[in-house]
């Protein structure tokens, strides 16, 4: 069984079950600025968890397109990538864990045929402080499941063993077994929702040789360890609570929220702890071995370069796709630093010239029948891989320069003292890193031509110094966000829509949306055009969008079909391929009949523009290539 058959078998299986299949969201959050990117299958489902009726139903499916940063620098080994894809499937206020789990089991059984006795599963343990009570519904419901193929599963409470005591059912705390995007409850803002988990392993047993080579190979082992045997595959997360002002309570309407890791299903298919393996990355893996005349798996630093290579142009592809073009910020930062660090690893196999567009051409070839868009946008795509390459290769010439005098600094001194010095002190090593973008095995490979070594150990600190600073303002950005009906957010969000019909109207009828990001204080737009706005252009837009709020204009819904939206060219639409078959337009009218703005979307407006303020464009600058940003507020004067 392949990819696109269980991606294909699984979305046939909730749809015999009542659900709905919705297309995948963008990898790029719309009006979420908790996060960079779409990480899981949640994000896109805030609203309809906590407060909005989705348009279609109270069951849905999907195969959700997911992009993961903070692991970019971790990728070579046998399962963890950056961009993956999340099978899931959503109760919006209708079944709970006692329908979940049941089919969950009867999906990974009967229609994948897996063996249960590979099968172990995780359940949330309790936070006596929060007043969280163990889940043993959970576990009792999985007992049921295990016993019908008659195996006794054992539960085992995990708070201070780490060995698996004949145990298939462990409850863990908060680390393994909650889920909100703040990940332990502790954390989460007001207004974000969250619950305990179950999480279902693939065991690929005690006798792999993979173990041969770990640094836990001889620890004890149980699901939840790092060694190589147990694999994550699947989390039920029970969506019941939500934080409040004065803690936690209990959501009026409780959800299920589900998400399968497409390629660790079809390992565990396959029965290869290898993803890379998996036949959605085959065409990938032949194009670099094509390229670079080695062979997969032959040579454990080639096969990490393979690894990587495949992992990040993959990801970047997806990443141009959804408008997240190289560029020195944000989104556009982590795809230009994918390109890069893949021509880095290029270096491994002796490929030292263009290679990013071929492999993103394999990409687009391999995914393009189940997203259909791909196709649609590969001239862009294959050009900003090339461009960026291109700018990459003569950046390099760039550093080589500034190497050199790093080198010449080190003759001179020599001269001077008749002292060998040898060590490259970190600061430098890690300047190179920093400023020019070159991961510090370049640098030593380069020093060691040179006779020179890199104070590595230093290096490293000043490294988890930077992930750190990195990690806390990515906690800090996550604090602004209101994840709720405040009049503040949804008004600047209604702004937006606005905003975009101003520019369609002044500058460009083809701009179309890239990105937003909207906090209660201010909102950011990008939106696609190639050069400078004039102030000329912005005035007017602006006065377009505050003529809309002075005339009071009501703001009404309207559900109807997708393709009959498309056919009426008065609609706009960003990201046409996220949304379902039943989509919401929402009309901006004064009461004399001008239409300020009609938009397909799913999040909360404003009911009126009367609550709206003044509306003032702060700022219009570059986002990354071909895609503009403008920053804009409301005020009282």
């Amino acid at each position: 069984m392949n990819s696109k058959q269980i991606r294909q078998k699984y979305l046939e299986f909730f749809e015999k079950k009542g659900h709905k299949i919705i297309p995948s969201s963008s990898l790029i959050p719309e009006n979420d600025p908790t996060t960079l990117f779409t990480g899981s299958w949640m994000q896109p489902m805030v609203p309809y968890l906590l407060w909005e009726k989705h348009p279609l139903w109270t069951r849905i499916c999907d195969s959700q397109k997911s992009f993961r940063s903070w692991d970019i620098d971790d990728i070579g080994d046998n399962r963890h990538t950056t961009f993956f894809e999340m099978l899931g499937n959503w109760s919006l206020w209708d079944y709970f864990k006692e329908e979940q789990i049941p089919w969950m089991f009867e999906f990974l059984t009967k229609e994948l045929k897996l063996n249960p006795e590979n099968i172990y599963v995780s359940v949330y343990r309790w936070n006596e402080k929060l007043g969280i009570s163990k889940d043993t519904g959970a576990a009792d419901l999985w007992k049921e499941q295990f016993k019908s193929v008659w195996i006794d599963a054992k539960d085992v409470d995990f708070a201070e063993r780490d060995w698996m005591q004949g145990g298939r059912i462990f409850y863990y705390n908060e680390k393994e077994n909650w889920w909100s995007r703040a990940w332990i409850p502790e954390s989460m803002p007001v207004w974000e929702p969250g619950g305990p988990d179950s999480e279902m392993f693939w065991d690929f047993g005690a006798d792999l040789k993979l173990h041969e080579n770990s640094k836990w190979k001889n620890e004890p082992c149980n699901p939840s360890c790092d060694c190589g045997r147990f694999l994550e595959i699947g989390n039920n997360v029970f969506m019941q609570f939500k934080r409040t002002e004065s803690w936690f309570e209990e959501l009026k309407n409780k959800n299920i929220d589900f998400g399968w890791w497409l390629e660790r299903l079809a390992v565990a298919v396959s029965n290869n702890p290898d993803v890379f393996m998996w036949d959605l990355f085959d065409w990938i893996r032949w194009k670099i071995e094509e390229l670079s005349w080695k062979k997969y798996g032959e040579d454990e630093k080639e096969t990490k370069a393979f690894r990587v290579i495949m992992d990040h142009l993959r990801a970047a592809t997806f990443l141009i796709w959804d408008w997240a073009l190289p560029s020195n910020k944000d989104q556009g930062y982590f795809t230009r630093r994918l390109i890069r660090r893949a021509i880095r690893f290029a270096r491994d196999l002796w490929i030292n010239w263009w290679l990013s567009a071929e492999v993103a051409k394999e990409v687009i070839k391999e995914y393009k029948e189940h997203y259909k868009n791909l196709e649609e946008k590969r001239e862009m795509i294959i050009s900003e891989i090339e461009a960026e390459e291109k700018q990459f290769l003569k950046t390099l010439e760039n550093w080589l320069k500034e190497f050199d005098k790093l080198v010449k600094w080190f003759e001179i001194a020599f001269e001077r003292t008749w002292k060998k010095v040898d060590i490259i002190a970190w600061p430098k090593a890690f300047r190179l890193y920093d400023t020019y973008g070159f991961p510090i095995e370049i640098t030593e490979e380069l020093a060691e031509e040179k006779g020179l070594k890199v104070d590595k150990d230093w290096f490293k600190k000043a490294f988890e110094k930077h992930k750190n600073l990195s990690r806390k303002w990515a906690e800090q950005k996550f604090k602004w966000w209101l994840a709720d009906e405040s009049e503040a957010t949804t008004a600047l969000h209604t702004a937006t829509h606005l905003l975009l019909a101003g520019l369609k109207k002044y500058l460009w009828n083809e701009v179309t949306q890239a990105g937003a990001n909207i906090t209660a204080q201010r909102l950011r737009f990008d939106f696609t055009y190639p050069e400078k706005v004039s102030k000329e252009i912005l005035d007017q837009v602006e006065a377009y969008v505050n003529e809309a709020l002075e005339k009071g204009c009501t703001v009404t819904i309207k559900e109807m079909q997708k393709d009959e939206a498309r056919k009426d060219e008065s609609i706009t639409w960003a990201f046409w391929e996220k949304y379902p078959d039943m989509i919401k337009v929402y009309t901006i009218e004064a009461d004399d009949g001008t239409i300020y703005s009609r938009e397909i979307c799913g999040w909360p407006h404003v009911e009126t523009t009367k609550v709206m303020w003044k509306f003032k464009i702060k700022k219009e600058e570059a986002s990354s290539r071909g895609v503009r940003r403008i920053k804009a507020v409301l005020i009282t004067d």
